[in-house]
């Protein structure tokens, strides 16, 4: 367990550092398959004679991750209100190491027919069903390990950065296996380099979380007994609340993933910039979206969350239009530009979210709310996006139509934060009624 301070629990930046480490490690396994789906999983597990078909093909199956973390949100919420966060973190981390791994090891369509997409469709579901549940655990168990309002924003926002933070490790090792391998190499048997790297990673992310302590805040409901039975059942009861929180991440979540997978092939398809170019623009957007996320966790605390909220949400707006015409322009200074401005906005857009949304639901059903409605989020906006912006570039054959839905995708946004009220005492139609030991219960 991780050494108390003066109070006697443990350290809260300690917690969130171990949140930290762990949701690098997460999204790390995440990305890799993002990055894999725009460059090889086309014609290794989908081969067409449409490039467009298979780039679609593959791309379906990087959502189907996304449709799944809501899902994940419900099941791995549902223990987690009922038996701790701990354990729950640990459960999903263990799983999306393992998923990833498994996928290193996948034969291809050349090797075992249709057998092989199948198979990883269902790694696929699993991994999302692991997520679901992640962001979820990690923001809690640092949320509740602060003491002060301001504490609780900042430290809540730190298992954020691991998305970032993953984003630029998983691009790391694919531009470094990439050019190790050459092109040919890489499509052979390089690109399952990064897939199998995962392995150790997630035996050091297990040793970090087994050595965390349990929410405070979740012991505080364990002893007055008001643990909940149906945890999401409650959630559901208020639609005031789980309604607009399920749509405050859609538009960061579009525009991010669109960043983060879909850019990157568009425009090495359109021989607009290399692969090579464009992860190593995706590195430096990412390290400063990891930097400027806590300083905007930081202006929430200071200022309120709901007004950093807005403004960040107001910028991807603006900047939409601009960012995806600086892509289109081919020019270099405006790839680096228009992209480290988009990473920029979702930092602002995504840092005070963690504890805006958590606090919205009570500690007794916070895990399955917050992650759920996070979950749904990011299936109507990054599940969607790489698709849908596939779409309109084949029908309009350019990148404008992306740039407007993605600003419409973040006006959406913009109600959500406007309508959710954060913190929020009651969100149950009915008192939290008493209940045994959820161990001795059962669940």
């Amino acid at each position: 367990m991780s050494h108390p301070d003066s109070a006697g629990t443990p350290a809260p930046a300690r917690v969130a550092a171990a949140g930290l480490i762990g949701t690098t490690i997460e999204w790390y396994d995440f990305f890799i398959y993002a990055l894999a789906a725009t460059v090889v999983f086309g014609p290794q597990f989908f081969p067409s004679d449409s490039s467009v078909a298979s780039d679609l093909a593959a791309l379906s199956t990087f959502a189907i991750g996304f449709v799944a973390r809501p899902v994940g949100g419900a099941l791995l919420g549902h223990f987690g209100d009922r038996l701790g966060r701990k354990r729950m973190l640990v459960l999903s981390l263990l799983v999306m190491g393992v998923g990833t791994a498994f996928i290193g090891l996948l034969p291809t369509y050349a090797t075992i027919g249709v057998a092989a997409p199948i198979a990883l469709v269902v790694i696929r579901v699993a991994q999302g069903l692991a997520v679901g549940g992640e962001w979820g655990g990690a923001t809690l168990l640092a949320l509740e390990h602060a003491r002060t309002r301001a504490q609780r924003t900042l430290l809540s926002s730190l298992p954020q950065i691991g998305l970032p933070l993953g984003v630029v490790l998983s691009s790391l090792v694919f531009l470094v296996v990439r050019l190790g391998t050459g092109d040919a190499g890489f499509a052979g048997w390089g690109w399952r380099v990064p897939f199998l790297a995962s392995a150790v990673l997630v035996v050091v992310g297990l040793v970090i979380r087994l050595k965390l302590g349990e929410s405070p805040e979740f012991e505080r409901v364990r002893r007055q007994h008001t643990v909940r039975r149906a945890p999401l059942a409650d959630v559901l009861r208020a639609p005031r609340i789980w309604v607009p929180a399920c749509g405050i991440t859609i538009g960061s979540s579009t525009l991010g993933n669109l960043l983060l997978a879909f850019v990157l092939s568009y425009a090495a398809g359109a021989r607009l910039f290399s692969a090579s170019t464009m992860l190593t623009v995706t590195v430096v957007a990412a390290l400063l979206w990891a930097v400027a996320l806590p300083l905007a966790a930081l202006l929430g605390g200071r200022v309120g969350r709901k007004r950093v909220l807005v403004a960040g949400t107001v910028a991807t707006v603006v900047w939409a239009y601009p960012y995806f015409a600086l892509v289109e322009s081919g020019s270099p200074v405006g790839l680096v530009a228009g992209t480290i401005v988009a990473a920029l906005c979702i930092a602002v857009t995504t840092g005070p979210y963690g504890a805006y949304l958590s606090e919205a639901f009570p500690a007794e059903i916070r895990y399955s709310g917050a992650s759920v409605a996070y979950g749904i989020g990011g299936v109507l906006g990054g599940a969607a996006a790489p698709i849908v912006a596939t779409l309109l570039v084949a029908s309009t054959g350019g990148l404008g139509a992306v740039g407007g839905y993605v600003a419409l995708a973040s006006l959406v946004s913009l109600v959500a934060v406007l309508t959710l009220r954060s913190p929020h005492a009651v969100t149950t139609a009915e008192p939290v009624v008493p209940l045994a030991d959820p161990v001795q219960d059962g669940v």
